[in-house]
């Protein structure tokens, strides 16, 4: 039956071909419209050496072909749609990664941006406080130099009078200038 079924297939002519249903039920025919390519043949039902056994078998025969072809097509089919799904909650995933790392991207930039006026700002301070310093450790020398200079508190020279006081002794109503500095 198989071999019938593919020399259904073998006829010599190419194109659209017209199968009529052969049931004797049938009050007028059925016609269905097959596309074949340039292989295929045109199987020729009047041919006598064909019994209507043969041509019901081979009609099953590609009845369940059909329906394993259809089945095939079916799984293919869902398997593609399930692929098409996945893909797309991968890509819907993949955006909604995008978009948190942008957020996240965007968040960090703002604050890079805040963090280098503060660190701008703190330049500038740091800046003027070191200028402020400056300015205090130059007092501060001058400072220094200015008491470096002066004389205790209790040295009298070089203002008029002697370093040797008086004894208690000498009744001397004038002091002894000294102009030696």
């Amino acid at each position: 039956m198989i071999a019938k079924y593919w020399w259904l297939r073998k006829a010599p002519k190419a194109g659209r071909t017209l199968i009529q249903n052969l049931h004797p039920a049938a009050h007028h025919p059925t016609t269905v419209n097959l596309y074949q390519t340039s292989e295929d043949k045109v199987f020729d039902f009047s041919n006598v050496e064909f019994t209507r056994e043969d041509l019901v078998s081979a009609l099953n025969d590609m009845v369940k072909d059909y329906r394993k072809l259809s089945h095939s097509f079916e799984e293919i089919k869902a398997e593609n749609i399930s692929l098409i799904n996945s893909s797309i909650e991968s890509s819907f995933e993949e955006l909604e990664d995008i978009d948190s790392l942008k957020t996240e991207l965007s968040k960090l930039m703002i604050e890079n941006y805040l963090l280098r006026n503060e660190s701008s700002e703190l330049k500038a301070e740091v800046e003027r406080f070191t200028k402020e310093m400056s300015s205090w450790n130059q007092s501060a020398r001058a400072l220094h130099k200015l008491q470096e200079s002066q004389k205790p508190v209790n040295d009298k020279s070089c203002l008029g009078f002697s370093s040797s006081e008086s004894s208690e002794g000498e009744t001397s109503t004038q002091s002894q200038l000294v102009y030696d500095c």
